[in-house]
């Protein structure tokens, strides 16, 4: 019993409808951060500019570049970003370009979706490792709060790997005895 789920249409081909939360999620260096959860459907494309608003309270400046995805390159959300000098990932509005210029953004582009990789592996990495799929709390409130949690164990793990490998890099960096000047890395 979970009153607060109820069918939302998402349109996407392997389910046309799911059931659950709605998450909003952003990610820098690898560490996820919850945007926005709601049970009721939204338009990801309006939660950009509170997102890139948070990053800037969070680390005190505004973002270089936002790789987003087609629902988030609004009119609005593009222009708050060229207002902000950031990047927002995407082919320009208007006439495409010719010539080398167009090479280089297709380039940009493919370089851009590779890192946005991250972020739809993040879900999957939540849905098959850390139960996100599979979350049965009765409230509606203690569902938000298993999500929540979900996400900080998550990058609680990803600081433990990015320590563990700090430290394996150190211990293996230096001299070996014997050796002269080789360094085993």
């Amino acid at each position: 019993r979970q009153p607060p789920v109820r069918p939302a249409v998402r349109g996407k081909a392997k389910a046309r409808v799911e059931f659950g939360a709605k998450v909003s999620v952003s990610m820098v260096n690898g560490y996820a951060f919850l945007e926005r959860l709601s049970w009721d459907s939204f338009n990801e494309g309006v939660t950009l500019i509170e997102s890139v608003e948070a990053y800037k309270r969070r680390f005190g400046c505004y973002p270089k570049a936002v790789l987003a995805d087609q629902i988030y390159r609004t009119r609005e959300n593009r222009a708050f970003c060229k207002a902000h000098g950031i990047r927002l990932s995407g082919p320009a509005l208007g006439r495409p370009v010719q010539g080398e210029e167009a090479t280089e953004q297709r380039r940009v582009a493919r370089q851009d979706a590779r890192k946005r990789n991250a972020i739809e592996g993040k879900f999957g990495e939540g849905k098959r490792t850390y139960g996100l799929g599979r979350i049965r709390a009765c409230l509606a409130k203690t569902s938000e709060t298993v999500i929540a949690l979900q996400l900080l164990v998550m990058n609680l793990e990803r600081r433990l790997r990015d320590l563990f490998a700090f430290w394996l890099n150190r211990l293996l960096s230096y001299r070996i005895p014997g050796f002269g000047n080789i360094f085993v890395v």
